[in-house]
């Protein structure tokens, strides 16, 4: 099946037991067990609920995975899949991972002596050389967040396949829908389903796929171990944002890739960052291992006052933490999503104090534009901005 069929009629599309077309909220702590020598699926709702199964079948089988898994949050998610390694053991991480990511692993795995080495992956013999007789994994964010940095995925797989190392790649900017890491020669794939996937600002969520079973096994007992199980409400929810993953980052993708080819153009903005635009250093390998370019962007416009004054003046997109959502947001890396990251690292990642990133949600094009306009004009100097009014109009 192809996706936009496979995501509704794929697994998990009903109840089983009743045939309802929306899977139903088990909301129970614990299940009977009608034979003590025979027990049932599900026994306590931290190892098992038939209403979590559904979102981790849907997810494994869009991810084209063995097992999947429903945590709390993203980051829960993320630290699980991180105590696959022990103590002793080296991981590769893309320098431009999420801040929180950042955070966790310099300030928590650490304490673990679980050592991580930082480099840019989208040069994939820098990830060759950073590997040493105690290096077990690799983890890539590509699209990186929020500079969009891509990483070769299948290029990277077979440089730790030859090591034998585990390939963990952040799905969150792509979703299944446009890029599956699994078939690409990850082994674990990770999203957080609190943004396109669940896709409402509504909920906050986590998922894992594992490539094969026994990996998944591996997982499996870490999930039930540590207990960062997402709610069988939750659950509902992101089930229901599933459904319309297709329909909505359709939209979505459009709108970023008409905004970022329009801000490329704007004398107020220095610099954009989208995959889509041809002239972005990944935009080919991005063309090669997914089916599309994502509906984020990210864009400077030189300083923190510009940054503030265009946040202060425009009216349509929410100015908020997270991304993909029906509504466009506009975040400010630099005290929201880094704001875990030391000053000189995010500077060092380009991470700037006048960067901007754009996560285009489902209203129309052209008001966006219109609303982006007048805010990003209000930067210019008068005389600029008399010729800018002039140019865009005959635009």
């Amino acid at each position: 099946m192809n996706f936009a069929t496979k995501v509704l009629h794929g697994t998990s599309c009903f109840d089983p037991v009743t045939g309802a077309s929306s899977v139903p909220i088990y909301q129970a702590s614990t299940f009977h067990q009608a034979d003590l020598d025979r027990p049932g699926t599900f026994d306590y709702a931290r190892s098992g609920n038939p209403t979590r199964q559904a979102l981790e079948d849907a997810i494994a089988g869009l991810e084209g995975g063995a097992r999947g898994f429903a945590f709390a949050s993203g980051m829960a998610a993320i630290s699980s899949v991180f105590m696959l390694f022990s103590a002793g053991d080296h991981v590769i991480v893309a320098e431009d991972v999420y801040g929180g990511t950042f955070r966790f692993l310099t300030r928590v795995l650490s304490r673990m002596g679980i050592s991580v080495t930082f480099v840019d992956a989208s040069k994939t013999e820098e990830v060759r050389a950073a590997i040493t007789s105690s290096t077990k994994g690799v983890y890539l964010e590509t699209p990186s967040n929020p500079t969009l940095k891509v990483t070769d995925i299948s290029a990277v797989c077979r440089i730790a396949k030859e090591q034998g190392l585990l390939v963990i790649v952040d799905n969150t900017f792509m979703t299944p829908y446009y890029q599956r890491p699994l078939e690409l020669g990850a082994d674990v794939v990770i999203h957080s389903a609190t943004k396109f996937i669940g896709g409402h600002s509504d909920v906050v969520a986590g998922l894992a796929v594992t490539r094969d079973e026994a990996l998944g096994e591996q997982l499996y007992f870490i999930q039930n171990g540590m207990g960062a199980i997402l709610g069988v409400q939750d659950c509902w929810l992101v089930m229901r944002g599933l459904k319309t993953l297709k329909a909505r980052l359709d939209v979505s993708t459009n709108t970023a890739d008409e905004l970022a080819r329009w801000l490329s153009t704007h004398p107020a903005v220095n610099r954009v960052y989208y995959t889509g635009l041809s002239e972005h250093p990944g935009h080919l390998i991005q063309a090669s291992q997914s089916s599309g370019h994502g509906a984020v962007l990210s864009f400077d416009v030189g300083s923190r006052e510009r940054a503030k004054a265009l946040f202060d003046r425009v009216k349509l997109p929410i100015v908020a933490v997270s991304l993909g959502a029906v509504e466009t947001i506009l975040s400010y890396p630099a005290t929201m999503s880094h704001a875990a990251m030391p000053v000189e690292e995010r500077e060092a990642r380009g991470i700037t104090d006048g960067l901007i990133r754009l996560s285009a949600g489902l209203e129309d094009v052209v008001d966006l534009k219109e609303d982006l306009q007048q805010a990003l004009d209000s930067l210019l100097p008068r005389a600029h901005l008399e010729e800018t009014k002039e140019a865009f109009s005959r635009a």
